[in-house]
């Protein structure tokens, strides 16, 4: 990336109200460290007390369950790489985006899952939140992101958005914004 380009992102990112943008391997001390200054800035915005709560929680649930995932699959840092973006929005809301490197099955088996909730009211999500609490955790599948996705449709004030791009080798970049 040369100046110029540097710049451009720049603009970018402040034309979308981005608070904190990160693209690269994720490691336990650099969530705590973006999860501190997330934090203390949401504080500083004058956010309210729901909302950065909200958006904290989303943002540990969301980088949590990438690191997991990278785990498992045995990535290496190049192919453990998370993007996440948080902005805040003109009318007052804020958005969490993430997104890492995924098999393309279970990328697709997330956006099924997520476009799910979408059409579910707040009542509804807490029944099927409840209801998969209940049911036993299956050791075949320790990253299945059941509980973790329903909690962050819960805290949506609008659907979760998710997509797939594919990438090389059977894999896709898995993308997912909440708006809170």
């Amino acid at each position: 990336m040369n100046a110029n380009e540097l710049y451009t992102l720049r603009t970018r990112l402040q034309d979308t109200g981005t608070l904190l943008c990160f693209n690269g391997p994720i490691s336990r001390g650099l969530l705590e460290e973006f999860g501190n200054a997330l934090k203390q800035y949401l504080e500083a915005d004058d956010g309210k007390s729901a909302e950065v709560t909200d958006v904290f929680s989303v943002y540990i649930e969301m980088t949590q369950n990438i690191r997991r995932y990278a785990a498992l699959r045995g990535y290496d840092d190049n192919r453990s790489h998370a993007t996440v973006v948080i902005c805040r929005t003109d009318d007052g809301h804020y958005i969490v985006s993430a997104g890492n490197l995924v098999s393309r099955d279970h990328g697709a088996d997330l956006v099924r899952r997520i476009e799910s909730y979408a059409g579910l009211d707040k009542a509804q999500l807490k029944a099927a939140y409840k209801e998969q609490l209940r049911k036993p955790r299956n050791p075949q599948q320790p990253d299945s992101a059941g509980l973790g996705l329903i909690e962050i449709a819960r805290r949506a004030t609008r659907p979760l958005q998710a997509t797939t791009t594919p990438h090389p080798d059977g894999e896709a970049f898995f993308s997912l914004s909440v708006v809170i």
